[in-house]
């Protein structure tokens, strides 16, 4: 069988799917929040400055110092809006957390799961001692203690306890409609199942039928609603966002036409020649040259 050979991804990404944890500060500028191809781990920052996170389907605005809990079964993202942003991040799988005979499961923690409370404003005091965790953590991960990854842990859990005892912000925007809401969670769905880094891990979603089927809903109501919301059907979201992909891995891979094809979720490489030169204008070919 012929070897594929992966997307490249984030180098940072590699290396935390490696050893399962890595924690660093934030240096001193706005462009401190570094985007990921992939959110494919448990994520603590600690920060101090102006952002705007969107978190499912809920959006924060935030200045001054807060504590951020993020969750790759929830897709998020964060838009720096300050040219002073410093602070700390924490990235974790969930193989590293699970590894302790202690560990209770992330997904069932309100600091993580959906509908819960990622997000906490801190206090000056509050602000010193998490930092002193942050930078412990810092300094074992450094170190050549035999059992640092059980005290990393440790002072995980100490975060979390301590975040357990704070009140969440109440500076969410909740005022989408269910019609907003469901669109929301339509297009973060979509958007979660990519990039795809191998043909061996083809889109599990590709019609309004499986996305209305995931999201519990039925599909005339769905496609209603994203209409409604967005002037676009559910039908158009999904072709754009694959053609985008389709872009992306011909112009950054070798894989050939069937590759392509069956990554992106289609029967056979005629069906996706199709659809590429009816989005486009181009055939894949045409494209690479």
């Amino acid at each position: 069988m012929r070897e594929i050979s992966k997307r490249s991804i984030s180098e940072f990404n590699s290396k935390l799917k490696l050893k399962g944890f890595n924690v660093f500060q934030i240096e001193a500028d706005g462009n401190a929040t570094k985007v990921y191809s992939r959110k494919d781990f448990y994520k603590i920052c600690l920060t101090t400055g102006k952002s705007k996170i969107h978190y499912s389907d809920r959006s924060f605005e935030a200045e001054g110092t807060i504590l951020f809990f993020g969750n790759p079964h929830v897709p998020y993202s964060w838009e720096t809006l300050s040219t002073e942003y410093v602070g700390y991040t924490c990235l974790f799988s969930e193989e590293f957390w699970n590894a302790s005979p202690r560990a209770e499961s992330l997904q069932n923690s309100p600091l993580f799961k959906l509908g819960g409370t990622p997000i906490l404003e801190i206090s000056a005091e509050q602000r010193a001692f998490l930092n002193s965790l942050f930078e412990r953590m810092i300094h074992e991960q450094q170190s050549d203690y035999q059992f640092k990854d059980d005290l990393i842990r440790d002072y995980i859990n100490l975060i979390l306890h301590e975040s357990l005892k704070l009140e969440p912000s109440k500076n969410y925007d909740q005022k989408k409609s269910a019609a907003e809401r469901l669109t929301s969670v339509f297009l973060e769905l979509l958007e979660r199942q990519f990039p795809i880094e191998s043909p061996e891990q083809p889109l599990s979603l590709r019609t309004p039928a499986e996305f209305a089927n995931s999201l519990a809903v039925h599909t005339n109501y769905l496609n209603r609603v994203v209409k409604q919301v967005t002037g676009k059907t559910t039908s158009q979201h999904i072709s754009e966002r694959i053609t985008t992909e389709a872009k992306a891995i011909l112009t950054n891979t070798s894989w050939n036409t069937a590759d392509v094809a069956y990554a992106l979720g289609f029967e056979y490489p005629t069906y996706f020649n199709n659809f590429f030169k009816k989005q486009t204008g181009n055939s894949p070919t045409m494209l690479r040259k």
